[in-house]
C-alpha cells in the first residue's frame, strides 16, 4: 500500500504546529497503524530528518500509551486503541490526517505526544482504599454481590487513553473520571473513602481545566473499552450523595 499522511509536527509546547505531508510506500495491511508509523520515522531517519514523536508502549492494547486522532476520530475509525487498529482499515492510495488529542488539559509536548499528566493528579485525589497492613485478608471473607461485581469489572476496564476528552467537542473527563470512581465505589473495599473520593476527584477534574459534560455521548462511543454513558450519571448520583452527607 502507498499512503499520503498529513501528520501534526510541533517542535514543543511553546512553538508553533504545522500540518506535514509524507509519502509511505510498501505498507503492508497486516501492519499496525503505529507499525505504519515507524516505517515513516525509518524513512526520515535514513533522510536525516526528525522522526514523529509518538506516544506507545505496550502496543497490546492494554496501557492507554497511544494517543492520536486519525482522520478527526480518537484512536481511528475502528473502536479499538491506535496500536491496534492494523491497515486493512484503509485503502491504497488513502490521505489519512494524524493530530494528537486537542484539549487544553492535554497541552503538547512534541508533534503527537501530549501531556496527560491531569489524569494522574485525578486518580490520585482519591483513586484508591484504605488498605490495612498485614497478611492478605481471606478472599471469600467480604461478599460482594454478582451485579456489583460485574459493575466494578466494567468501569475498571478503563486504560485511561484520554479518547474520551479527545472525541468531547467540549474536552471533559467525565467518563474517564466516573469510571475511576465508580469501580471503587460499588464495593465494600471502596466504601471508607467513599463519599470523600467523588467530590475530590470531581474538584480535581474541574480544577485541571477539563471542559463540562453536556451529554453528547461521544465519549462513549470512541471508548476503546467500552465505557457506558451511563457511568456519568451513576457518578452524578453519587456526587450528590456526598454533597448531602457531608452538608447534613
Amino acid at each position: 500500500m502507498r499512503l499520503n499522511l498529513r501528520v501534526w509536527r510541533q517542535k514543543n509546547g511553546g512553538a508553533e504546529g504545522a500540518m506535514a505531508t509524507y509519502a509511505v510506500d510498501g505498507i503492508s495491511p497486516d501492519m499496525s497503524f503505529l507499525e505504519m508509523l515507524d516505517t515513516l520515522n525509518e524513512d526520515l531517519i535514513l533522510r536525516g530528518e526528525d522522526p514523529v514523536a509518538f506516544d506507545h508502549d505496550c502496543r497490546e492494547g492494554i496501557c492507554g500509551a497511544c494517543s492520536l486522532v486519525i482522520n478527526g476520530d480518537a484512536h481511528g475509525p475502528e473502536r479499538t486503541t491506535t496500536c491496534q487498529l492494523h491497515m486493512r482499515s484503509f485503502r491504497d492510495g488513502d490521505t489519512i490526517d494524524v493530530e494528537p488529542w486537542r484539549a487544553s488539559a492535554f497541552p503538547v509536548v512534541k508533534d503527537l505526544v501530549v501531556d496527560r499528566s491531569a489524569f494522574d493528579r485525578v486518580i490520585q485525589a482519591g483513586g484508591y482504599i484504605t488498605a490495612p497492613t498485614g497478611a492478605a485478608p481471606e478472599a471469600h471473607a467480604t461478599p460482594v454481590p454478582k451485579a456489583d461485581a460485574d459493575s466494578a469489572f466494567e468501569h475498571a476496564e478503563c486504560i485511561g487513553c484520554g479518547a474520551c476528552v479527545a472525541a468531547c467537542p467540549n474536552g471533559s473527563a467525565m467518563l474517564f473520571t466516573s469510571a475511576k470512581i465508580n469501580h471503587l465505589n460499588v464495593l465494600p473495599q471502596g466504601s471508607p473513602e467513599r463519599e470523600t473520593r467523588v467530590l475530590d476527584m470531581v474538584a480535581q477534574m474541574d480544577a485541571e481545566g477539563f471542559g463540562g459534560c453536556t451529554l453528547t455521548g461521544e465519549c462513549a462511543t470512541a471508548c476503546p473499552k467500552g465505557i457506558p454513558l451511563p457511568s456519568i450519571a451513576a457518578m452524578n448520583r453519587e456526587w450528590l450523595r456526598a454533597r448531602r452527607k457531608v452538608k447534613g
